[in-house]
Order: C-alpha cells, then sequence, then structure tokens
C-alpha cells in the first residue's frame, strides 16, 4: 500500500453546461458543491509507479453556494488563472498555484448559468444569467460590458476560438445565437431549429468550411428563408462550423457563413449494457460535445445511458459513429454525461476527463477510446467508515447520497478501487459493520431505520430486515447470540448475530440467518434479567467487546451501562458524560500487556473523551451493579462533539477521535498526551478508522462530503485547534453551502434532516422510488426542475396568462380527435354511417368504433360509457381527479365516484354534498370518509363540523379534544350535550390543567368554575402568588363558600402588601374574612409600631399610605393600641376581647435568628405584643407576661437591640414592678418566665449604660450582641473577634485592662440603682447550663470540622499521583490537628474522638439535670453580662461594689473554660 496520502472528493456538480475544464500540462478542475477541486494528471502527478498517473492537489475554497461554471484561461503562461461562477452571485478569477482569489465580481442580478474565458482575448471572462444578461469582463482593466439580448434562459455560452468578438449563447428553448460584442451585442445569427434547452456549444477548431465536404444544398432541411437580419457576407463570419447538443435528442451542425443548419445527428437508443442503475429510473437526457482539436471530421458526444459517441462527420448521408469503450465491459458511465474536456500531458498524450451523473470522473485515450482511469466521488455525508477484519484493506464507505462505496485501498493497479452498492438501499447510509468471520459480509443502516445486509462479493440485491427501526439507525456490531435467538440447538442458531442502534433509543437484535423473521428489543431481556420496573434509558450507541462476552451501551443522559452474556446482567453503569454518548470502543486484545483489551474508549455531544478501565469491576462479578464516576483517563482539547473514536490495532493505548470541530486527533491515551491533529476536512467529521497495515495511516470521514487518508507523520499540529484557528475553521465550515428552499411548487418527499447524533444541513434529498440522489437533485426532480427559473419578463409571460384562464376541458381525447386531418375526419363519418344504417355490425365495423372511441358521443349508450372511462383515464393520469369525478356523476355513478375519492383521499366538500343523492347510508359514509381525510390534511376542526352534520358529537368532541382545541370542543358539547354530561365537565378540568401549567391561570380559574370545581379556581388564582391575584381568589373563594380557604388566601396577601408596606390595602385584605379580626388586631399594632419607629428615625424604609387612625401620637403606646381598637374595630368589651386572643393563640410562628427579613420580624413581634395587649385587657396576667417576653426574645435572638429596647419602652416604661405585683404569689408557674422578662429588661439598660460612659455614642440600630447561647462556637469567636469599636468588645480589656477612664464621670442615683439590681442577671443556675450547651455546640463543631478535613485528605489522596500525596495527607494531619479558632497550646495536641465523646456525653447528662423552668424561658448570657459589668468597674472605678465585681469574676472562672471565652476570662481573672 502507498504511503501518499489521497482523498475521494465530493462528486462534480450536476447540471451545469461547463463545470469543468482542463490546462495542457495535465491540470484538471471540477466545480463540487461550493468549491473546485484540482487533480494533477500525468508524469507530474508523482503518483506511485504501476497506478493511474493522477493526484488530487488541492481545493479552490471561497464561494458560499454552489459552484455554477468553472473555465481555465487556455493562453500559455497563464495557464495557472481560471475563472468560477457561482449561485452566491459571484464570478472570482483564481490563481491555481497559491489557491487565492485574485479578483471577483457581483455585476449579476440573477443565478449565473454560463461562463466561459475567451480562448482569444487573454484577460476576458463571459457570463450569462438565468434572465438573459451576459456580461463581458476584462480583468487587467477591471472594466465591464452589459448586454441584454434576449428575455429568456441562457444555458450555456462559448466565445469563438477564431474570432474575438463572437460569442454563440444557447437557451432553454433551444434558440441559438450568435453575438459581436464589439458592436453592442448585435445579433449575427440567430440559428433556429432545435426545440429544446441547449446543453452544450462547440466551435469547429479549424477556421473555414473546407474540413468537412458537405453538399449544402441537398442537407439543408430548412428552406432559405433568412432568419434574423440579412447580412452581408464579410470574411469574419464566413467559414466557421458551430455544433449543438440539445435535450431534443439532436446534435446540429451549423454554417456561420449561410446563418442555417446542415446537417443533424439523431442519438441511437443503444442498449444498456450492464452498469449500476435501477432500471426503474426514467433519466433526462444531457448532450455535451467536444470536437477535438486535431480530429476536425470527429465530434465526441454524450448519449442517453452515459456512453460516449466519437461521430465520423465525413460521411455527412449516414449516421456513423463509433462507441467509445466498446470492447471491455462496465468501463463507460453508468448514468448521463455532463462535462467533457480535453487534456493534453507533458508526455503528449491526447486525453478526454468526463464527468457524470453516477459520481465518476473518467479520463479516455482519445488514441484507442478507452477509459484510463476512474476517480470515484462522494454525493453526501460521509457518515460511517468500516475496515473488513477478513478481507485485508478493504474499506466500506457509508455515504448520504444512498450508496455504500467499498474501497480496495490494497489494489495495487488502481488508488482508486472503488465499487458501489445502491440496490435496496435508497436513503442515507450511517451505520456499516461487516462480519468478524465471513467474506464480504457487510451490515449497514439507514437514515430512515433499514437494516441489511450485503454480500459484496455478488450483484445480489441486499437482504433487508423485516424490522425497521422508527428513526435514523445511529450503529451496528456483530455479537453473540442472546435469548430468544440462543435458546436454538447448536445448529438452528447462527454464531453471532446483528445487533443495530436506532435513533429511537431501541437496541434490536436480529437473526442474519432469518432477516425476514422479527428482531428482538433486547430491553426486555435487560429488564427481565435485572428485575428492572423503570423506565430503561433511551440507547443511542452498542459495543460489543472484542471476546464477546461484555457488551456496552451508550445512552441519551451520558450514562454507559455495561452488561454480561449470557443475559445481560448489568454489572456498571458509567456516569461520566452527562450528553448523548455518540461513540463507544473496546481497546484491541492484542497489546503488549492483557489488561490493555480492558480499556473503553467513549465520545459525548460534550468535548471531552473519557478512558475507563473495567478489568476489576468485570473480573470482580460483583453481585449487584457497580456505578463509576471517576474515568481511568480523560482526554481533553476538542472544542465541539466527539462523532467517532478508533484504537489504533498497531499500538498500546493509542487512540483517534473525530469531532464536530473539525479536525480528527490521534492521542497517547496512558500517558494523556495529544500526538498529532489533522485539519484537513472542510466540515464536521463524523467518522474516522484506523488503517489495518499501516500504523501511519488514518481515514476520515465528514460532512463536506470528502474522505481523507491521511499520515500521522505529516500533520503539522499536535492538538485541536482553539481560540481563534477554531473560530477559522468554523468560518470555512460556514462557508459551505445552505440547502436553498425550491422555486417549484411541485411537492419533493425530503428525508428529515439527521436526528440527534449529526444535525448537519445536509444537501441531500432522498425519493423512495429513485436510484442514488445527489445534492437536493434526484432524477425524476431533475427531470423537470433542476434548471428551470421563473420565466423572464415579456412575452413569454404573458402567453402563461393568457393559458391560465382557459377552462379546461371535459372531453379533452374527444375534442382533439375532432381535430384531425380532413381524410381521418371523413372516414369517422363513413364509420359512423355504417354502425348506424346497418342492422348486424361485423368484426371490422366494431373493431373501428373500438379504436374510435370519440364516436361514442354519436352511438349507443354503451359506446359513450366507453368514451367517458377513456376520457377518465386520462384526466387521472394528468392529475386532475375533480374532472373525472364531475364525469362520472354525468354517468350517474355517484357511488362509485365516492368510493374512488375517498381511496384516494380526494373527496371535497362538493361531492360530500352530492352524496345524499346516492342514498341516505352513502351520504353517512361519505361524511365519515370525509372527516377522516380532513384529519390527515390536519383540519380539525372543519372535521368535527362534518361528524357534527351526522349527529356524531361524542365523537366531534374527542376529536377537537385530542387535538388540544378545547375551546371549540368545550362550544360544542355545551350547544350539544345535556348539561350534567361527564364529558364536558371533564373538557373543562382537562383544559384547565394544561391552561394552569402554561401559566395562564386566570382561564384556568374559569375553566374549574365552569366544571363546578370552585376551590380548584380560587387555588389556581392564587398560584401567581401576587397580592391582586391572592385578593381576587380570597373574595372567589368567600363568594363560593370556601371559608377557610378563603381566610387564608386573604392573610397570605394582607402578608404581600405588608411587604410593600401598604398598610391601607393589608387591612382591606384582612376586612374579608371575619375570621381575621384577631389579625387585623396585629396588623394595627404592627401599623402603630412602624409610624412610631418611623418617627423616631428608627426605620430606613418610609411608607406613605397609613391609615388615618394611625397619625395620633400622644399617649403612652399601649393606650394608644387600644383606644384605636376600641374606635376603629369596636373592640369594648371582654368577651370580644376573649375572642380575639382566642383566635390569635392558635397560630404558632417560628423562633427568630439572625437572617429573620426585619418586616417578618416585625411581623411576628406585633403578634405576640398584641396577644400580650389582649390579656393584660381580660386580666390574664401569666400569658401577658408570656407573650411580652417572646417577644422580646424574638428581638434578642434575631439581635436586634434596637426593637428590644424600644419593646421595653413601650411596653414596660416603668419596669417590670408593676407586673410583679400583678402575678401575685411569688412561687407561681410562671414566675421563671417574668425573671426572664426581667433579666432581658435589665441587660437592655445594662448596654446602655455602658455604651454612654463610651465617647462613641451607637448609631447603629442592628446590634451583634457577644455571645449568643445558642449560636456554634465558630460563629461566637468570629463574631467576638469582628466586632466593631462602637459593638462589645471585650478586647479593649485585653490591651489596657486598667485604663483610666477620660471623662470624669458622674453616676446619677438611678444608675447606680440599676447596677446593684444588675446582680439578678448572676443567675449561677443560668451560668452552667448555658456553659454545657456552649460545650455541646463547641463540641459537634470540632467534630464536623474532623470530618470535614478528613473528607479533604481522601480527595486528595484519589487525585495525588507520586510524591504528592505524601504532601496533601500531611496538609490534612496539619489541619486537623489545628482547627483554626484553638487557643496556641492546644494546636499541638489535637484532641482525640474518645475524648470529644465523652465531653459530650457529659455536658448533655448536665443538661438533662436541670429543671424544665430553668431551660424553657431563654435568658440572657451570664458570662457575657459578667464581661459587661467588669468592664464597667473598669472604665468607671467605684460604680461596681466589690462583691458584684468578685461574683463577675467567679462565674467567669468557674463557667468560661469555652473557647469563646477562655481568652477574656484570663484577662480580667488574672
Amino acid at each position: 500500500m502507498g504511503q501518499d496520502p489521497r482523498t475521494l472528493p465530493p462528486s462534480p456538480n450536476w447540471y451545469c453546461a461547463r463545470c469543468s475544464d482542463a490546462v495542457p500540462g495535465g491540470l484538471f478542475g471540477f466545480a463540487a458543491r461550493t468549491s473546485v477541486f484540482l487533480v494533477r494528471v500525468g508524469p507530474s502527478a508523482g503518483a506511485i509507479p504501476g497506478t493511474p498517473p493522477f493526484r488530487v492537489i488541492g481545493e479552490l475554497v471561497g464561494h458560499t453556494e454552489r459552484v455554477s461554471g468553472f473555465t481555465f484561461s487556455h493562453h500559455p503562461g497563464q495557464y495557472n488563472l481560471c475563472a468560477t461562477s457561482s449561485d452566491d452571485g459571484t464570478v472570482k478569477i483564481w490563481d491555481v498555484e497559491t489557491k487565492a482569489v485574485v479578483t471577483e465580481h457581483a455585476l449579476h442580478q440573477h443565478t449565473i448559468s454560463a461562463l466561459h474565458w475567451s480562448p482569444q482575448v487573454k484577460d476576458l471572462i463571459v457570463s450569462g444569467d438565468e434572465k438573459g444578461v451576459v456580461f463581458c469582463y476584462w480583468l487587467n482593466r477591471n472594466d465591464s460590458q452589459h448586454h441584454f439580448i434576449e428575455p429568456r434562459t441562457i444555458f450555456c455560452l462559448t466565445c469563438s476560438p477564431h474570432h474575438e468578438d463572437l460569442v454563440a449563447i444557447g437557451y432553454k428553448d433551444g434558440i441559438v445565437v450568435i453575438i459581436d460584442i464589439s458592436k453592442k451585442g448585435e445579433v449575427i445569427h440567430r440559428l433556429r431549429g432545435h426545440d429544446d434547452e441547449i446543453h452544450s456549444i462547440a466551435w469547429c477548431p479549424l477556421p473555414g468550411e473546407d474540413c468537412l465536404s458537405i453538399n449544402q444544398e441537398e442537407n439543408s432541411e430548412e428552406p432559405e428563408i433568412p432568419n434574423g437580419k440579412v447580412i452581408e457576407q464579410t470574411p469574419v463570419t464566413k467559414g466557421c462550423y458551430l455544433a449543438t447538443g440539445s435535450k431534443d435528442q439532436t446534435i446540429r451542425i451549423w454554417s456561420c457563413s449561410r446563418g442555417r443548419g446542415v446537417m443533424i445527428l439523431k442519438l441511437p437508443f443503444l442498449k444498456r449494457r450492464g452498469g449500476g442503475i435501477d432500471p426503474t429510473v426514467k433519466e433526462r437526457l444531457w448532450l455535451t460535445l467536444h470536437w477535438p482539436k486535431d480530429q476536425p471530421t470527429q465530434l465526441v458526444s454524450s448519449c442517453f445511458g452515459g456512453e460516449l459517441l466519437l461521430w465520423d462527420l465525413t460521411q455527412s448521408w449516414r449516421r456513423k459513429y463509433t462507441l467509445f469503450s466498446a470492447s471491455s465491459e462496465g468501463q463507460n458511465h453508468s448514468r448521463i454525461v455532463f462535462n467533457l474536456c480535453p487534456l493534453q500531458t507533458e508526455d503528449d498524450k491526447q486525453l478526454l476527463l468526463s464527468t457524470s451523473m453516477d459520481r465518476d470522473v473518467k479520463c479516455w485515450d482519445m488514441a484507442t477510446l478507452e477509459c484510463c482511469w476512474t476517480l470515484p466521488s462522494l454525493g453526501g455525508f460521509a457518515y460511517s467508515l468500516a475496515f473488513s477484519p477478513v478481507d485485508m484493506g478493504c474499506l466500506a464507505i457509508g455515504v448520504g447520497d444512498g450508496m455504500i462505496r467499498v474501497w480496495n485501498t490494497l489494489s495495487i493497479k488502481n488508488n482508486y478501487d472503488v465499487k458501489n452498492f445502491w440496490q435496496g438501499v435508497k436513503s442515507k447510509v450511517t451505520a456499516l459493520c461487516w462480519h468478524p468471520a465471513k467474506e464480504g459480509c457487510l451490515a449497514f443502516g439507514t437514515d430512515d431505520g433499514k437494516v441489511g445486509l450485503y454480500d459484496t462479493y455478488s450483484n445480489k440485491p441486499p437482504q433487508i430486515s423485516s424490522t425497521y427501526h422508527k428513526k435514523t439507525v445511529y450503529t451496528l456490531a456483530w455479537g453473540p447470540p442472546l435469548p430468544p435467538i440462543s435458546l436454538g440447538g447448536e445448529g438452528d442458531r447462527p454464531s453471532l448475530t446483528l445487533y443495530s442502534c436506532g435513533g429511537e433509543g431501541i437496541v434490536l437484535q436480529h437473526n442474519p440467518w432469518k432477516l425476514g423473521g422479527e428482531a428482538y428489543d433486547i430491553n426486555k431481556l435487560i429488564r427481565d434479567t435485572n428485575s428492572i420496573k423503570y423506565k430503561l434509558p433511551v440507547h443511542t450507541e452498542i459495543s460489543w467487546k472484542a471476546d464477546g462476552r461484555i457488551m456496552a451501551l451508550g445512552n441519551e443522559d451520558g450514562s454507559i451501562e455495561i452488561f454480561q452474556v449470557p443475559n445481560l446482567k448489568l454489572i456498571c453503569t458509567i456516569q461520566q458524560h452527562h450528553k448523548l454518548v455518540n461513540t463507544i470502543s473496546w481497546h484491541h486484545e492484542h497489546g503488549s500487556q492483557p489488561e490493555l483489551s480492558y480499556l473503553m474508549a467513549s465520545g459525548s455531544n460534550n468535548a471531552v473523551i473519557y478512558v475507563h478501565n473495567l478489568k476489576t469491576v468485570i473480573e470482580s462479578n460483583p453481585e449487584s451493579p457497580v456505578t463509576i464516576t471517576e474515568p481511568y483517563r480523560t482526554l481533553s482539547g476538542h472544542t465541539a462533539k466527539i462523532t467517532s473514536v478508533a484504537w489504533s490495532p498497531h499500538h498500546d493505548g493509542r487512540l483517534v477521535s473525530a469531532s464536530y470541530d473539525g479536525t480528527a486527533q490521534v492521542w497517547d491515551t496512558l500517558r494523556e498526551e495529544p500526538l498529532c491533529n489533522f485539519r484537513g476536512h472542510r466540515g464536521r467529521l463524523l467518522c474516522v478508522a484506523w488503517s489495518p497495515l499501516d500504523p501511519d495511516c488514518i481515514y476520515s470521514g465528514a460532512d463536506d462530503f470528502c474522505v481523507y487518508k491521511w499520515l500521522t507523520s505529516m500533520q503539522e499540529h499536535s492538538r485541536p485547534p482553539q481560540g481563534k484557528k477554531s473560530i477559522e475553521l468554523e468560518k470555512k465550515r460556514l462557508s459551505q453551502p445552505k440547502p436553498k428552499p425550491k422555486k417549484k411548487k411541485k411537492p419533493t418527499s425530503r428525508a428529515p434532516v439527521k436526528q440527534e447524533v449529526y444535525d448537519g444541513n445536509e444537501d441531500e434529498s432522498i425519493r423512495e422510488s429513485s436510484g442514488p440522489v445527489e445534492n437536493g437533485v434526484s432524477d425524476q426532480e431533475g427531470e423537470e426542475e433542476a434548471r428551470e427559473p421563473e420565466f423572464p419578463t415579456g412575452v413569454a409571460s404573458v402567453e402563461s396568462l393568457t393559458k391560465k384562464r382557459k377552462a379546461r376541458s371535459m372531453l379533452p381525447l374527444t375534442t382533439s380527435l375532432d381535430h384531425r386531418s380532413k381524410e381521418e375526419l371523413h372516414q369517422d363519418c363513413l364509420v359512423l354511417a355504417t354502425a348506424k344504417h346497418s342492422k348486424e355490425l361485423n368484426e371490422e365495423v366494431s373493431a373501428d368504433l373500438e379504436e374510435r372511441f370519440h364516436l361514442g358521443l354519436f352511438t349507443d349508450r354503451g359506446a359513450l360509457y366507453r368514451m367517458i372511462e377513456v376520457e377518465g383515464k386520462g384526466h387521472l393520469e394528468n392529475g386532475h381527479p375533480e374532472l373525472f369525478h364531475q364525469l362520472m356523476l354525468w354517468k350517474g355513478d355517484l357511488k362509485g365516484v365516492l368510493q374512488t375519492a375517498a381511496e384516494r383521499g380526494e373527496l371535497t366538500d362538493s361531492l360530500v354534498a352530492m352524496a345524499p343523492v346516492a342514498g341516505y347510508h352513502v351520504w353517512l359514509w361519505a361524511v365519515e370518509a370525509f372527516a377522516k381525510q380532513l384529519c390527515f390534511q390536519d383540519q380539525y376542526v372543519k372535521a368535527a363540523s362534518h361528524l357534527l352534520s351526522i349527529h356524531k358529537v361524542y365523537e366531534a368532541v374527542e376529536l377537537l379534544k385530542s387535538n388540544h382545541f378545547y375551546r371549540e370542543a368545550i362550544a360544542v358539547a355545551k350547544a350539544r350535550l345535556r348539561p350534567e354530561d361527564p364529558i364536558l365537565k371533564d373538557l373543562y378540568l382537562t383544559w384547565g390543567a394544561i391552561l394552569e401549567k402554561d401559566g395562564h391561570y386566570a382561564v384556568a380559574a374559569k375553566c374549574y368554575l365552569g366544571a363546578a370545581s370552585a376551590y380548584d379556581a380560587a387555588k389556581v388564582l392564587s398560584k401567581k402568588g401576587d397580592a391582586a391575584s391572592l385578593k381576587t381568589a380570597a373574595e372567589l373563594a368567600s363568594i363560593v363558600g370556601e371559608n377557610e380557604l378563603s381566610s387564608s388566601l386573604a392573610l397570605r396577601c394582607a402578608q404581600e402588601l405588608l411587604l410593600a408596606r401598604n398598610w391601607v390595602g393589608a387591612q382591606e385584605a384582612l376586612k374579608l374574612h371575619e375570621s381575621l379580626k384577631g389579625q387585623r388586631l396585629v396588623f394595627c399594632l404592627l401599623e402603630l409600631l412602624s409610624k412610631h419607629l418611623e418617627e423616631r428615625q428608627l426605620l430606613e424604609a418610609k411608607s406613605s399610605s397609613y391609615n388615618a387612625w394611625a397619625t395620633g401620637t400622644a399617649g403612652p403606646f399601649v393606650e394608644r393600641v387600644t383606644a384605636v381598637w376600641k374606635s376603629t374595630f369596636s373592640l369594648e368589651s371582654p368577651e370580644q376581647y376573649q375572642a380575639a386572643l382566642q383566635q390569635l393563640q392558635s397560630i404558632k410562628y417560628p423562633s427568630a435568628t439572625n437572617n429573620t427579613p426585619s418586616k417578618q420580624l416585625l411581623l411576628h413581634i406585633c403578634h405576640d405584643l398584641t396577644l400580650a395587649v389582649l390579656s393584660q385587657q381580660v386580666a390574664s396576667w401569666d400569658a401577658a407576661v408570656e407573650a411580652l417576653l417572646w417577644a422580646v426574645v424574638r428581638s434578642y435572638d434575631s439581635g436586634n437591640f434596637t426593637i428590644m429596647q424600644e419593646v421595653h419602652s413601650a411596653f414596660l416604661p416603668e419596669g417590670c414592678d408593676h407586673l410583679r405585683h400583678k402575678l401575685g404569689e411569688p412561687q407561681s408557674p410562671i414566675t421563671p418566665a417574668f425573671k426572664s422578662l426581667e433579666a432581658f429588661f435589665l441587660y437592655g439598660h445594662l448596654y446602655e449604660f455602658w455604651w454612654s460612659l463610651s465617647r462613641h455614642c451607637p448609631k447603629s440600630n442592628i446590634w451583634v450582641r457577644a455571645a449568643h447561647r445558642r449560636t456554634t462556637s465558630v460563629e461566637q469567636s468570629q463574631q467576638i473577634n469582628n466586632a466593631t469599636p462602637e459593638e462589645t468588645d471585650p478586647r479593649d480589656s485585653q490591651t489596657e485592662p486598667n485604663r483610666p477612664p477620660e471623662l470624669d464621670v458622674r453616676l446619677t442615683e438611678e444608675s447606680k440603682q440599676m447596677l446593684i439590681t444588675c446582680k439578678e442577671l448572676f443567675s449561677e443556675k443560668h451560668a452552667s447550663l448555658q456553659n454545657s450547651q456552649r460545650t455541646v455546640a463547641e463540641v459537634q463543631e470540632t467534630l464536623a470540622e474532623m470530618i470535614r478535613q478528613h473528607q479533604k485528605s481522601q480527595v486528595c489522596k484519589s487525585t495525588a499521583n507520586g510524591p504528592d500525596k505524601n504532601e496533601s495527607e500531611q496538609a490534612a494531619e496539619q489541619s486537623l490537628s489545628s482547627p483554626q479558632n484553638e487557643c496556641k497550646e492546644e494546636k499541638n495536641q489535637p484532641l482525640s474522638l474518645p475524648e470529644l465523646t465523652k465531653r459530650l456525653t457529659e455536658a448533655n447528662e448536665k443538661i438533662a439535670k436541670f429543671p424544665e423552668s430553668v431551660k424553657i424561658w431563654p435568658f440572657p448570657d451570664v458570662l457575657e453580662c459578667c464581661l459587661i459589668l467588669l468592664h464597667i468597674g473598669s472604665q468607671c472605678p467605684g460604680s461596681v461594689t466589690q462583691d458584684m465585681q468578685q461574683q463577675a469574676q467567679e462565674l467567669l472562672q468557674k463557667y468560661g473554660n469555652t473557647k469563646v471565652y477562655k481568652r477574656y476570662c484570663e484577662t480580667f481573672c488574672t
């Protein structure tokens, strides 16, 4: 096998008059899709000796749409220049040596259809378009000229080789004109004779008319009427022949001196000789010509089926031609030929190159007329590549043009030894797989879900599996048979079965011995073996390990499942990719280490490739499936999804991957190292395969219609492009063609673009009845559509309009037969007379009447029926069923008409309207059939109306409902059914649920009300959650008597309005329900408190919409509250207070935290305060104390000191003494609660007093306490360490314990009294309880920290390699031994787990011993109070008694052993 790169290029473009060309010296170019491929031919191609001398050497890239014309400059010294025209509207001039654009123009406004570089003028390029405009462009002077000769579509044009100003132009309608561009495009000759498209124009290579001995007088078929202008015989026009080839199957030779035809050659019908072509395909003709330079008496032309003919023009009176390659079978093209171009090689061989619909480029030796070589090409995406494991070097390629190519890459004589297989395919070939042992056995899968088996050694059509996939076949794989196929006896089952995975997510097992039998979905086996109840994942890839014992399935969700034979027991799931898995590949079995065969590489819609080593899992054979979440190796570098991966059979752990980023990458997986990157493709790669014989050689296919053979050693890049480079590649890819919509309205059954895996904009359409197809035009379409533009303006369009207005004849055949020649019409009369007047018809007359069916109009009824039958058939064949129906009605066969129309799906309103004529039952049947037909046409509402016309109400409603026309269905049901019919309710509920899901809550609510489900209506209205919706929902619930729901919704609405501080709206919402009276009191108190705080500038947010009663500010706060309650809410008697109290006591709010939002906190506090005021009004003092305490505790828990102090000042303006008197005996159960309340009151005053000693008056209204008995130790230490100077900062005393006060502070009597009462805060039992709680929190935090560090070290271990491992372990140990907040002495003495557990147990036991009364009621932090008093004592000596200071120090020493207080205790207690 040669060590040289090769290219299988895209197919040359079809139906173009000149889109390939060649120059002497051996350079050939052809247009393929949006670019031009260049081929070097002859000795300079550098081909391996013994192989055909040609090589694909490059590509001209730049056009964005199909290239429609290509022409070289045929001037010596300028052979490197060429020109292209494209559907993108530009003509570009290129230099083939640099492959760059020299210049370009976009003068044409319409699609360019013809192009030629003048053989006489060095820098003149002539182009023509579909509207008939010709542009001449002079390259050197960048000048152009515009000619509009005829308003017709130009099909081809050729400049004269003998005169620089003459150009011959061929049009779509068969006209040929010769113009003189120096005389503003004056028409020199108008050559009439052809009556269809002109495909090719060739000038005779010799000037003058002596080369052909034609007796022009005898041979001219046309009368001597001068066409066009009568012109003088000038030496210029005199003496030159012109040949034209047309779709009308003739070649005409014209004389320029006479301006008329001198010879007509009609193409012969040759017997088709073999060739890969579907005999049912009717092919359109393309007639192209080449007039050899050195043989002016001979002309080469194409023929009907791809044959080439060499005509002998010397004997003009008889048709004489020689067939190319007459002796050797199968060398000819098998489909029509589009372009012929001569090429003279460096060693002076005269060659001819042809491009054809069969996608081959062939090279012919003009000396022998034999084919020298063939270059195959691809007409679709290269979806799949597979090397035969038996037939070494046999590469199968699955292509989107409906053909499989089998390339013998080892052929010594032919680099491109390619066979095509098209039979039975008829769709894009998306998957291929060779049988591992059977020669020539190739499985294929297609875009439309077909699975088949080809024997590539025979010419038989493939076997097709009777079970189709619903979508594209993604993958095929041969593997051991599984149940039920494996249950047969040894001789009854195949050794391997074929597995196919389709786009609908199913994997099927096909029996290759019985493809006609049923294929089995392996999901059933998986479900049974593994007892799976849940829905199985959607499968997208299947791969068997080489030993046939393990199967891997890739899924749409990115998971890969590993199963074990014989019953597909699930042993492992890999959760690595999180997107659809496109490709899985197992490492080969013949590596240097056997464990390598357990490596599995996979690629998905993510750009990362993962390699897993499954040795441990497979060998351990686990009981239950293992889940793997860590890959063995990760290969990162691609920037788009991975479509294919393949292991090198020659190396250990070497992998090649194909990606949508436009490159293929070779990796050393064991070292996770990118080795080389191939960037030759212009599109997204779809498949890749490693040569089984050459370690350096890889084949790849892409959506640029190319397969490249490339060598890893020749690649200059080592990794995929990142950043700018990948952007350039993307631009390069985007310059590929986009499928254009057809201009014609003729329906074409386009296959859908490939699903998930390859969603490219592939330019292919598939027709069931055609053979292989190309770029959006299959054969039948091509027949009519390939190049039919709209009519140009002018005469033709006017004619077409007038034709359209004329009504169609009902009896066209009969009418046409009455317009025949006079003799025929006379004969009709005689036959008719004989028939009418002879008593007995003899056989001859009967036969005459049979033949002249139109005479049925004048004879008997039987003959008339025969005539109607013939006319009817004609209408159907011409696609006018409505005329056929009318004829049948004339005949009176209405029932037959209806049946025929129903079968063909051609029923119409008018036909159905006539149905009652045939009877009631026929009418019923016709309406039902019409309704079914309308459903197929998606006209569901009309179908339902027709069903109603025959009283099928339920069916009509069900039809509308099932197609989501709920509004219409309800209208029908409501109009036609009983009101209590359950169908109606079901409709309302179904529609309501859909509307609710889509977020149309108001309409959904109406549906629920319609269904008498008012509760659901209110619920759905409230779903949006805004105040307006909630209010409406509450009102609705209230109207329909859902009181509980109404009440909860009204409260929610009020709370929403509260967030917006809309007090008036909130009260209005609460008015909706009597049961919310208690809440109105709470909101009233909240409003008064907010107003009070706002006036004292303690609230940031201002509110504008206060109620009128909130404005009075005189008097104590509680009195103002009760006064408003009395005046506004008529709350006077104790019974009313008691009722409100009961309403509110049932509502419990959760305790507050640092993170409780301030508005929510205020609401909860005001709830407690309302309970307190109500309890006082009914003299329930115990409840009042409890409620007040909870209000204070809420503000304390949330860290909102300001609110706490405001509660104290508003509700305890004189302190707690008056409450003490109200409570009565000191030993009552509420006493501990009262003590707590008193303690908090003192705590607040203590802080205020301490702050008043400081210069900095606290401005902040949010206070962060120093240590809170319920926060964790870490939080406490952070709060103390981060406190600002204005806040509690015991560190002051640490730095300067005995700092003298800067101000001479004189204490008032009141302050002294307050400091003495603070002794109440020194509660030993509370200090002890709080200490135990702190210990518990601290131990829990230490344990949590140890767990965190342990997890961290585990992660480090799993990712560390070599020396890094030890470092990470040390780091973990260090961090374990020193939690960040421990003191220095402890850092080197980490606590053991038993010790921590012991501490925790002891602390919990202590807590359990405390009485419930101490534990239930919160109490300020005792040690915090001790620290503050000691601070005051140090700042203001003498203010705190010695006795109190000593007591504070004792408490600190005794209970300050936790981390939080330790350092501060040391400061004050040493």
